[in-house]
């Protein structure tokens, strides 16, 4: 079950010529493949690119009517190899993935399609999240393009840009005989807007027909002697072809007027928020028109020479607006200045921080330091800029508003895992302990504060396998999940631990689904998928690398097995991994799942019960112990009204979804009795309304009873 479906949007995917598209982004890109004839699709989910995915999950009938494969891949290495299709075969083939870390898994497979080069088009779709959004390190994709030469689209973020090019994308590949990436920003992929579409285009060449007429190219080989050709054939013919494409069709583009004092060149993903600057300072409108020469970096790898002179002619320094770290594009022009002898200056990182994400306020103030430098009369006054921003003394945010690091969702079965890790690490010791990628590595931060490193997705026991010395005293603890151990955990964790006999403890977090990525069905997942085969055991998989020492527990909220698991695994006097998996549903997509049929039940008159946890406020220590072993959204602190107990209480608000962790934990680690469980029950029968009169009188007469006891002090009146 995906994070969010586009059964509904997807039939927009059916619109022809003549007829307006309207929607988001990373429809906007699905439709222009179907336009652009291709072939086959293939990727894996992941920031701010999962969406793309799940449109092209929910669109498989219209891509299948039309002869078009996808597939969702098990890595990004997997998807990056299938467009091994497009090497020998005129097939348009296109992938797609997170990047810079998706890229860094598929840059094995990227290298090699890239020295080998395609035969039609292969485009590589990358959602590049950069900046303070992102969940990842900070590292561009262009690295990647210039290693490999990958040429590098980066269009405007506007749908008919964006749309125009998925199509230029595919006839530069097909020009060049070169893969080619499409970069996608996060507004991007999400902004919504408008373009006018055309007819779809079937493929010229399917699967089908590749697979019924096979060719083979013995020059295509990534093999001696083809690869020291591939490395000339790269620099003599597909560069010179590519150059030559993006010149005669344009690919950059120009705004503002043709001669200036000074120019601005900027990546086309930074278009918006360039002209947006420009705008607050009286130099632009809200339509785009410019009065400052711009040239728009549609295609950021390779530059043209041609173009870069062309826009420097005439000009006393040009601006180069370029996010990220290192200067690459900055560093490109000023050699190509330098070598043509053009005396233009370049200003580029300078008005600018070194790295970080160019916002809306930091370019307004880069360009504005850029104008009072370089051309002062440009600057213009304030009856000229009516949308100038006004100048306010903003209020330290680290004094008004606290830090709010990522947390588990309420009801996360993660939550009690690290919470019995917690425990066994209070009873036991501190252990070293390796996290992953994933929902479970929120343990980092409080108040679990659990794991030392993460070093890439199923890598966590890798991370770990420095720690294998059976003299030691103490075992590792690793962590991966259930996505993580699919996409790469199997063989480069779990099997490189059989095969080195390492001696720590591995947990598998199985929430059912590739959780963090937004929902995606695996093959271990539990639910009915009709184009993919799931309910493959994890267990299974573990014993069939070789691992002797296996614990599967099917409910993690269990915390006192929980605990008792882990101190065997870290106490047992068996040599080799430990692994236990522990399972439990993922609470957003358990909810996504069952709130829809609750609330269709409730309306039709159905008897629903729901169970909600509360604290006892009289029981209550103050204590806070059960906060800091639970950390839930839902468990919170309330001040009483009593003068005696000047310390708040835990209380939980009305989020609660019910899955008892908090007691649990209580329990486990024998704190206060205070937490206690209600069933709520919707459209009571008859029998439910008598108990419920029952309980009530018999609370009433109860309470009555303790306050004809309680001991009252009155002042006297006289």
């Amino acid at each position: 079950m995906a994070e969010r479906s586009f059964a509904k949007e997807v039939q927009h995917l059916k619109i022809g010529k003549g007829e307006t598209f309207r929607g988001e982004g990373i429809l906007a890109i699905t439709k222009a493949l179907l336009e652009n004839g291709v072939g086959y699709v293939a990727g894996y989910q992941g920031s701010p690119i999962s969406h793309l995915m799940d449109v092209l999950s929910d669109a498989q009938d219209i891509l299948a009517d039309m002869g078009v494969h996808f597939e969702a891949s098990a890595s990004e290495a997997t998807a990056a190899a299938t467009l091994a299709a497009s090497v020998h075969y005129p097939i348009r083939g296109a992938v797609t993935f997170k990047s810079t870390v998706g890229t860094n898994v598929a840059s094995d497979a990227l290298a090699n399609l890239a020295s080998g080069g395609v035969t039609g088009g292969a485009l590589v779709i990358v959602g590049e999240d950069y900046g303070e959004g992102s969940s990842i390190m900070q590292e561009r994709s262009h690295a990647f393009a210039l290693k490999s030469q990958i040429w590098l689209l980066d269009p405007r973020p506007n749908l008919p840009s964006m749309v125009k090019a998925v199509g230029d994308g595919f006839a530069l590949s097909e020009a060049t005989n070169s893969p080619v990436m499409l970069q996608l920003r996060i507004k991007s992929c999400h902004l919504l807007g408008e373009f006018e579409a055309k007819d779809n285009v079937a493929p010229h060449t399917t699967v089908k027909d590749a697979l019924e007429n096979p060719k083979r190219d013995l020059t295509r080989i990534v093999l001696p002697p083809a690869s020291f050709l591939h490395e000339q054939e790269k620099v003599t013919k597909r560069l010179p072809a590519a150059i030559d494409y993006i010149r005669e069709h344009n690919l950059n583009e120009r705004f503002g007027p043709a001669q200036g004092k000074v120019g601005i060149i900027c990546q086309g993903g930074m278009y918006n928020s360039v002209i947006r600057g420009l705008q607050r300072l009286g130099l632009a409108n809200i339509y785009g028109d410019c009065d400052v020469p711009l040239h728009v970096l549609n295609v950021t790898y390779p530059l043209v020479d041609d173009e870069i002179l062309s826009f420097a002619e005439g000009k006393d320094s040009i601006l180069v607006i370029e996010e990220g770290h290192p200067a690459y594009i900055e560093q490109n022009i000023r050699a190509i200045l330098h070598k043509a002898g053009a005396q233009s200056g370049v200003a580029g990182k300078g008005p600018f921080p070194e790295a970080g994400e160019l916002t809306g306020a930091i370019l307004l103030d880069g360009i504005s330091a850029f104008f009072r430098e370089a051309a002062p009369d440009l600057m213009p006054s304030v009856a000229r800029a009516p949308n100038a921003p006004p100048i306010l003394k903003m209020p330290e945010l680290t004094a008004t508003v606290p830090a709010r690091p990522p947390s588990f969702c309420i009801g996360c079965p993660e939550r009690p895992i690290f919470a019995a890790t917690k425990m066994i690490e209070e009873e036991l010791g501190p252990h070293h302990i390796a996290g992953d990628i994933g929902c479970h590595l929120f343990s980092i931060n409080a108040p679990f504060d659990i794991g030392a490193t993460t070093m890439g997705y199923g890598l966590g026991p890798a991370s770990a396998s420095a720690f294998n010395d059976k003299t030691a005293a103490r075992r590792s603890i690793s962590f991966l999940g259930d996505g993580g151990f699919w996409h790469n955990g199997l063989t480069s964790s779990i099997g490189n631990a059989v095969f080195n006999d390492n001696d720590g403890v591995i947990v598998i977090v199985d929430n059912f689904y590739s959780a963090a990525t937004g929902g995606q069905d695996i093959l271990s997942s539990r639910a009915d998928n009709k184009s993919k085969s799931t309910k493959h055991p994890i267990k299974k998989a573990v014993e069939g690398m070789g691992v002797k020492w296996v614990r599967q527990l099917d409910r993690t909220y269990d915390v006192g097995l929980m605990q008792a698991t882990l101190k065997e695994a870290l106490e047992t006097p068996e040599t080799g991994p430990k692994v236990i998996i522990a399972s439990s549903e993922c609470m957003l997509n358990k909810q996504r799942r069952e709130k829809p049929l609750r609330k269709k039940a409730v309306s039709e008159g159905k008897r629903m019960k729901r169970t909600r946890f509360g604290v006892d406020e009289d029981v209550c220590t103050g204590d806070h112990a059960c906060i800091r072993l639970s950390g839930c959204p839902s468990l919170s602190l309330k001040t009483l009204d009593d003068p005696l107990r000047d310390d708040p209480v835990a209380s939980i608000d009305q989020n609660c979804v019910g899955c008892g962790n908090c007691g649990e934990v209580a329990d486990a680690a024998v704190l206060c009795p205070s937490f206690y469980q209600a069933d709520l029950i919707e459209n009571p029968s008859r029998l439910d309304r008598f108990f419920g009169q029952l309980r009530q009188g018999l609370i009433t007469k109860l309470q009555k009873r303790r306050d004809a006891r309680r001991l009252v002090f009155s002042r006297d009146p006289s």
